[in-house]
């Protein structure tokens, strides 16, 4: 065996020991590792003073629960750095990572999708200042698929099992396969990363990758939003202000026993059976019971809870609006009959942004957020030129390299389209 992995038995191909195949030989056997959870405060300050102790960027990854806890808590955070290893940590049992983030702020900690990640981590005191993410760096790289297991495969030839990605990892003790499952997912990031650095340069896109990774970690929080209620999967099929207020306040009870008891609220009462309920507007409990709908692993056991918000609903004087509040713009699929002139602004905004995506192997998502192309075709800024298209889409959050290859192109189409109404309007007077 190699230092980095298990030399195949039938050609000179390496692949690493934890691997569930080989990318040359899938009858080779890998070694058996038994994974050990670090889950005491003594045992992370050894594992933090051995990581300081390696060399290069830091591989990091963390596991939720998402589907099965209301928390987005992260239940295993998994760290490897050449020369130190690997280290699975219980993050519930350790608590405060600060140590750990203060010895390695200034490293480069490499994630897979580091906006998924970045929230737990920094509820634990883990916040890096510097990182590469590889599926980031595998949409600027135009790759077709940018999950870690197909870009790993591609990129290092090593298969990736990721049948434990959706596991409930709140789980304890957590089997061993998904132990191993963890390590892989962060012992292979360095050289999954040395790879890329050298593809971003070769395509002319280390500084593109440079802002991208630096806009993620600067990134504002979302504000809460002002009716959460209102993304009930189904709510726009209720079509009065009294269904509308009875779904409100079953969400609401649903939410604070979800939270109360750290569960996935869809896995107490599904949406539809929410939405079911305040479609028909029972007037009794029993006709809450008999509503076939509604169902769920609460619907019975919880079923005084939901008969009160529904009781709530029924009387509530202050009604939601059907529509919600917001700056939310009408879907595009609307605008040409209630804003022609931006419709074709943003159908011909598409078209060169398209053009530019082609151009440059750069997903249309990644060249310019959706949403700023939209609110900048439905009010345009004065006067259109590159440089007030620029400023506009700085204010939205743009980086400089966006705004660099777009905003002229953008202009362009507006400035075409703007003469194209005038000139059709001169016609028609």
């Amino acid at each position: 065996m190699s230092k980095d992995g298990v030399n195949c038995s039938a050609c000179s191909q390496v692949f690493h020991p934890l691997a569930k195949e080989s990318a040359c030989c899938p009858h080779a056997e890998p070694d058996v590792v038994d994974h050990h959870v670090i889950d005491t405060r003594d045992a992370y300050l050894t594992a933090t003073a051995a990581i300081v102790g390696g060399t290069g960027p830091i591989g990091v990854d963390a596991e939720r629960a998402s589907g099965f806890t209301y928390s987005q808590r992260a239940y295993l955070i998994q760290i490897y750095r050449r020369g130190a290893g690997t280290f699975l940590f219980d993050p519930p049992a350790i608590g405060d990572f600060r140590e750990l983030n203060d010895a390695l702020v200034d490293e480069e900690w490499i994630f897979h999708a580091a906006s998924q990640d970045l929230a737990c981590l920094r509820e634990v005191g883990l916040d890096p200042a510097r990182i590469f993410d590889t599926e980031l760096a595998a949409r600027l790289l135009g790759m077709p698929r940018v999950g870690l297991g197909t870009v790993v495969e591609e990129l290092l030839g090593i298969h990736l099992a990721k049948e434990h990605s959706a596991a409930n990892w709140s789980t304890r003790p957590l089997p061993e396969a998904w132990l191993v499952y963890g390590a892989l997912d962060v012992e292979l990031l360095p050289n999954l990363r040395d790879q890329m650095v050298e593809m971003l340069a070769a395509d002319q896109k280390s500084v593109i990758a440079e802002q991208e990774f630096a806009a993620v970690l600067t990134r504002e929080t979302k504000p809460p939003l002002a009716e959460p209620w209102r993304r009930l999967s189904g709510v726009h099929s209720l079509r009065t202000q009294r269904n509308l207020a009875v779904a409100r306040e079953l969400w609401l009870a649903r939410d604070r026993l979800a939270q109360d008891i750290d569960v996935s609220p869809g896995r107490l009462v599904p949406d539809a059976s929410l939405i079911a309920a305040a479609r028909a507007l029972p007037t009794t409990r029993q006709g809450l019971a008999d509503l076939r709908d509604f169902s769920g692993r609460a619907s019975r056991s919880e079923l005084d809870r939901w008969w009160a918000a529904i009781q709530t609903g029924l009387a509530q004087t202050d009604l939601p609006s059907l529509r919600g509040n917001g700056d939310a713009l009408p879907p595009p699929r609307a605008w040409a009959d209630r804003n022609p002139e931006a419709d074709l602004r943003f159908k011909a905004a598409r078209a060169v942004l398209a053009e530019i995506s082609t151009e440059f192997l750069i997903p249309l998502e990644n060249l310019v957020t959706p949403d700023y192309v939209r609110r900048m075709a439905w009010t345009p800024p004065e006067p259109i030129d590159a440089e007030s298209v620029g400023q506009a889409l700085a204010v939205l959050g743009a980086r400089e390299w966006q705004i660099e290859l777009t905003s002229q192109r953008i202009a362009d189409a507006f400035v075409d389209i703007h003469q194209t109404i005038v000139a059709a309007s001169e016609a028609d007077s």
